[in-house]
């Protein structure tokens, strides 16, 4: 049997933690033909000789300036040279027959992309981790799967879970340079849009590290929300001019009515602009997510003073106050 060659594509920055984890869950692999091209993008701390003790000549280790997880990752593609790629963060885990199982799935059919089943985990205690399945996990055409996927406005598109052959990769493009935050979802939306069939591994686990304060994805900057609402816009057209029946039409409406929902009450600019997608839109099925006491109070007040309510309970536990909602509520409506 043929045994393509695979390439995995890491971006490592300030990944002294949880690096060693992530290229050891690779070396483990049982499909052993295999290259890992890691690009340590600018880090400060102990990243570059923590991958520089690995001693395997599979591993290219390659140092640049700090550009971003978008630059590193299509320069670890430049330098690749599998039929078979996979990109992959520093932080997570795959499990030992993940690769094997991904190849034999694809089956050598290049026109197909192949995603795995995932569950996260917090910190280093594995034994946190719980699978999460998802309506997605089967066999789909790429649209629907987009569609499906989308519902519920928060698409699980981790660069992990999918084996791309290379001939899909140069039609759909790179990673977009400009972007930072959810990048992966402008990108994977392109790479599936240039697919025929996405085929689900089951046996194939992406162990997803949750819970890092620091994390790229926790970045609430301007910077980072621009380059999520970037990152949505051309995801929803791209996939709006592929299909545009009520279904795909609701399914973006959820990821805009989503974005409008977490970005709350900061950068009113781009909610605005959201706003302006999603009246264009079937209306979106979405619910402001809470409980307990909010969800009590939101048929009466409304998700806009629930969601500041929810801001001023983060600020008070993180200061390690205790939360008391009436006093809280009392003083947002005053305000």
């Amino acid at each position: 049997m043929n045994k393509p060659l695979v390439s995995i594509c890491m971006s490592a920055y300030n990944a002294e933690k949880y690096i060693s984890s992530a290229i050891r869950s690779v070396i483990n692999q049982s499909y052993q033909h295999w290259e890992l091209i890691i690009v340590n993008d600018g880090s400060k701390d102990e990243t570059s000789t923590i991958i520089e003790s690995f001693a395997d000549k599979r591993i290219k280790f390659l140092n640049q300036e700090n550009k971003g997880q978008s630059a590193s990752a299509n320069k670890a593609f430049e330098y690749s040279q599998g039929e078979l790629i996979k990109f992959f963060d520093a932080d997570d885990i795959l499990s030992v027959d993940f690769i094997k199982n991904q190849v034999t799935r694809l089956n050598g059919n290049l026109e197909n992309v192949v995603s795995a089943a995932w569950g996260r985990f917090y910190n280093d205690n594995i034994n946190t981790f719980k699978l999460n399945p998802q309506t997605v996990w089967k066999d789909m055409q790429t649209d629907e799967w987009l569609t499906e996927s989308f519902i519920n406005g928060q698409p699980m598109m981790q660069c992990a879970l999918w084996l791309i052959p290379r001939p899909i990769l140069l039609k759909s493009g790179l990673w977009n340079e400009n972007l930072s935050l959810i990048n992966d979802f402008d990108f994977f939306t392109r790479v599936l849009l240039n697919s025929k069939m996405v085929l689900f591994e089951q046996k194939a686990i992406l162990y997803y590290r949750s819970g890092i304060i620091d994390s790229l994805s926790s970045t609430k900057t301007r910077k980072g929300i621009e380059s999520a609402y970037y990152s949505i816009e051309e995801a929803v057209n791209n996939l709006l001019n592929k299909r545009n029946d009520k279904r795909t039409s609701l399914s973006c409406a959820n990821i805009w009515q989503q974005f409008i929902f977490d970005t709350y009450p900061y950068y009113p600019d781009l909610r605005e602009k959201a706003m302006i997608h999603l009246s264009n839109l079937e209306r979106s099925s979405l619910s402001f997510p809470c409980g307990g006491y909010s969800k009590l109070l939101l048929p009466l007040f409304g998700w806009k003073l629930i969601k500041r309510m929810q801001i001023h309970k983060h600020n008070l536990t993180y200061s390690r106050i205790r939360f008391k909602p009436l006093r809280i509520f009392i003083k947002i409506h005053l305000q």
